[in-house]
Order: structure tokens, then sequence, then C-alpha cells
């Protein structure tokens, strides 16, 4: 079991922590995270990230799982909340290496999504893909950093071909990003420029209500 960094209505409803800064009061953006009615398919930016998709179950009972280590538990909370507002039932737990890991239960309603984002045993991006609000938030919530005046959005070091392709489908939104590290272990789309940032942060809606997760939080 977990606890969500969030507190929760009686009738189920999650009710965001505000966290009063004012670089975060704003008027809520129409293309934010929070606007947007959560789907299975935002959880595809965690595959944009270092995340996983794997087969689970029999043959005549397939179902496939989604998981991804995050180097914070408050970055397993988000997304084990984001897994849990697409209906599906998430699983916090730890690697061998005491990091923390979020994951999928097997779901016959991943299995599109296990399709679409691998070629045999290789991760590869769909050549359509749009990172959305959502997504763009799970990507955040699974690999984001701050850099001075600029922001990371991780990528997987063992995908490299799909490195380009996370590039392009950013630009086909309007961020258009930086390809960096790609020789070394922590490759990563770099935005820049306050226009670019802007559009970030107004997709991916307000951070969890945890003084580290706004700390490593895109800001302008």
């Amino acid at each position: 079991m977990f606890s969500f960094l969030r507190t929760r209505r009686p009738g189920g409803t999650f009710v965001p922590h505000r966290w009063p800064t004012v670089d975060y009061v704003r008027q809520l953006s129409f293309f934010s995270a929070e606007s947007v009615p959560p789907a299975v398919a935002d959880l595809t930016g965690i595959l944009a990230a270092p995340g996983q998709v794997v087969l689970a179950g029999s043959r005549s009972e397939q179902a496939a799982r989604l998981s991804v280590v995050v180097d914070r538990l408050w970055r397993a909370e988000g997304l084990a909340e984001m897994i849990a507002e697409a209906g599906l039932q998430p699983e916090i737990a730890r690697t061998d290496e005491n990091t923390p890991l979020v994951r999928t239960t097997a779901d016959p309603r991943l299995l599109v999504i296990a399709r679409d984002w691998t070629l045999g045993a290789v991760k590869t991006v769909p050549p359509h893909w749009l990172p959305g609000p959502r997504e763009l938030r799970a990507w955040t919530l699974a690999a984001g950093t701050p850099e001075t005046d600029r922001y990371l959005l991780g990528l997987d070091p063992h995908a490299p071909d799909s490195h380009a392709a996370l590039a392009s489908a950013m630009m086909r939104v309007g961020i258009a990003p930086t390809l960096i590290g790609t020789r070394g272990s922590h490759p990563a789309l770099r935005i820049s420029g306050r226009r670019r940032l802007s559009r970030l942060v107004e997709n991916v809606g307000e951070p969890p209500g945890n003084v580290e997760a706004f700390e490593q939080w895109p800001r302008i």
C-alpha cells in the first residue's frame, strides 16, 4: 500500500495541494494537465522517460504492465496517482538497490501501448505520437529536472533510437528541445527559452504537494 501526497474527498476525488508561490498562482491553462480528463494513454509519458512496458499473463489472457524506476519517492507517488486516475491499479516497490519503482498491475488495456511502443524487444516511439498535457506531466514526474534557467526531460539510455523521435514529437507540440547527453548515461531533452518553458509549465500543471517536488518542477 502507499499514501498519496494529495488528499481525497469522501467521494474519491483528489484535491491538489496548492503551493503558495507567485510562480504558480495563475489562471488554470486551457491546455493544462489538470484540465484534461485522465486516460490510459497518458501513461505513455512514462515510456518517453526511462519506463518499460512488458507483456504479462498467458496467451489466452494476455495483458501488459508499465513500470519505471525513479530517483525519489515523490515521483513514484505522483505517477501512482496518475495510474489510479487512469483507472488502473498502481504498485510502489523498491528495487534491489532500494530505489523507488512504480508500476501498474498487468492489465489488458495496456496491450495497445505495448504493441505501439515496442518493435521486437526494443522500445520505439509510434510515428504519430504527440505528448499532450498529461503525457508531459507523466514524463516530468518520471524524469524531469531543472538546470539553472532551463529544464531537462530525461530519456531512456537503453533506447537510443527513441531519442530523436521524441525530440521531433516535442517540436510538433511547440516545445522545441535540444537533445543532449546521447553518448552518456543521462540523455535528455533540454528545454530553454521563456516561450518554450512557459508552454511546458502551462501543460504539466502544478507540482505534487511536496517541497522536493516543487524544487524539481518546471518554472519560468
